[in-house]
């Protein structure tokens, strides 16, 4: 064997989305690998999913399995729209070791009868088939079977030994509902992933896999977020921003209120992030949805998700600001929109639903309303700020532009639940006043990285007509606390105040 054929590494797909990504190819080919996970992590959906691609590749496929019987196994198959007519499964659920006629023993021990009947079956089984690729179901039942932690060690180097003679790659699943003493399985195989369910205090279950060693290849590590779908296990792979640096233009893209331009110093830019900063109902989400509409009617992709709000009002307080209707943009694939449930979310799905957004359907412009309900969400998840983090990490070095919208508490003034200002290169921020007996709105930019901004305090009005922008607020002070004082000059509309 040559050094450059012995430095080569040929990868199975494992054909599951995004977990080949998280191996780096998926799994080595003729390797030995241990799937661990509680009842009910996904793990026979995950090795069903291995053999049904590799059964139109690599040739024949076997399903060894002392837990499941082949009806369960069909069963599960026909829940995510697959059949098993091009797996061979071994049941050995059955088999002669688990009969009530032979599995009275009066000289030897139980364990050294059937461990070496089930062994027996699973090699007679392997050379039946001829497989090139196997899942073996039952580690747990092989633990208990052997009887003590040395005779179950020296029986899976030897199974190992017998599939890597072979050239077989290999995947074993084990429930980890029962121990050996101090031997771990991981210590026995060449890789091994660990899936863990758990339940939040509201919502449905949420589940995450990490990847602990694999001998002779790199791998993501850290956790990674998971769903089980009808049609089977989706990973989520961890995000990592610094792994998507792209050249990209500056462009801007205007709210074509001239005013509002102006307060900005120019439109808001390409690869930066600004937060739309403010009480309840001050006009947040509609000048966002005017940006968005903008950039539909200039060409632009954009990609809206909303927390807070059902689709059908947004579309319907946004056709105003649009000269011929928003809903068209959806209809035609420039504008997707998705009301996302916050109970069925976790950060992995939320970020692979994004870079979905921006890689596959092109989104120039990304829209989250609110922060609130991202946070709300997942009020059990620990690093939010650092998932949000990446993420806007990843859409600005993409060239995306990207709102977020956060809601503060408080009618006129107000605090976040979570300060992010810090991760945004813009915020835009929205406050109540009150004059001449009127509660009214007026935006300023707090903060610009990219450029030189208006210090000045404008008017927004929202009525019939669309959206205002008024000259800047000049003779008053306190316009930020809620309640101004007039100091001699009037308000943009000329009007001085009662």
């Amino acid at each position: 064997m040559t050094l450059k054929t012995a430095l080569e590494t040929e990868y199975v797909s494992s054909g599951i989305v995004g977990l080949d990504q998280v191996l780096n190819g998926g799994f080595l080919r003729n390797g030995f690998y241990l799937l661990q996970g509680d009842p009910g992590s996904g793990k026979t959906t995950m090795a069903l999913q291995f053999l049904l691609q590799c059964s139109g590749v690599d040739g024949p496929c076997l399903y060894i399995t002392l837990t499941e019987t082949i009806r369960d196994l069909q069963r599960t198959c026909a829940s995510h729209g697959w059949n098993l007519n091009n797996i061979t499964v071994a049941d050995l659920t059955r088999s002669d070791a688990n009969r009530p006629s032979v599995s009275q023993y009066t000289v030897f021990q139980p364990s050294e009868v059937e461990l070496g009947l089930t062994v027996d079956a699973i090699v007679a089984e392997v050379d039946r088939v001829q497989p090139k690729n196997v899942v073996f179901d039952g580690l747990a039942e092989m633990r208990l079977l052997s009887g003590d932690p040395l005779r179950y060690r020296r029986q899976m180097l030897a199974l190992k030994d017998f599939f890597e003679d072979r050239e077989i790659t290999v995947l074993l699943l084990d429930d980890r509902t029962s121990a050996m003493g101090e031997i771990q399985p991981e210590s026995l195989v060449g890789g091994n992933i660990v899936m863990e369910k758990f339940l939040p205090g509201y919502g449905g279950a949420r589940r995450r896999l990490h990847v602990t060693k694999v001998r002779g290849a790199n791998f993501r590590d850290g956790y990674h977020d998971y769903d089980i779908t009808r049609g089977g296990v989706v990973v989520h792979p961890r995000l990592i921003a610094a792994e998507h640096h792209e050249r990209f233009d500056r462009d801007e893209i205007s709210s074509r209120l001239p005013a509002l331009d102006s307060l900005y110093g120019g439109g808001l830019q390409l690869g930066t992030t600004t937060l739309m900063l403010g009480p309840a109902g001050v006009g947040k989400s509609t000048i966002t949805m005017k940006y968005v509409a903008s950039a539909l009617e200039s060409g632009r992709k954009a990609a809206v998700y909303t927390f807070d709000e059902v689709l059908n009002t947004l579309f319907e307080r946004s056709e105003k600001l649009c000269d011929d209707g928003i809903r068209k943009y959806v209809a035609s694939g420039q504008l997707y929109a998705r009301q996302i449930d916050p109970a069925e979310l976790t950060p992995g799905a939320f970020a692979h639903e994004i870079r979905n957004s921006v890689e596959e359907r092109g989104a120039e412009l990304i829209v989250i309303d609110s922060l609130n309900g991202y946070l709300n969400a997942m009020p059990e998840e620990k690093f939010l700020p650092t998932h949000l983090h990446e993420l806007f990490s990843y859409l600005n070095q993409k060239g995306v532009l990207t709102i977020v919208v956060v809601a503060q508490h408080g009618l006129l003034t107000g605090t976040s639940e979570m300060d992010v200002s810090y991760l945004a290169d813009s915020v835009l921020l929205f406050r109540y006043f009150e004059a001449n007996s009127e509660i009214r709105q007026a935006i300023s930019v707090f903060k610009k990285r990219t450029g030189s901004h208006e210090r000045s305090l404008r008017e927004l009005r929202i009525n019939a007509d669309g959206l205002h922008v008024g000259e800047p607020l000049i003779g008053f002070r306190g316009i930020m606390t809620g309640v101004p004082q007039y100091m001699g000059v009037s308000i943009s509309e000329g009007e001085r105040p009662n």
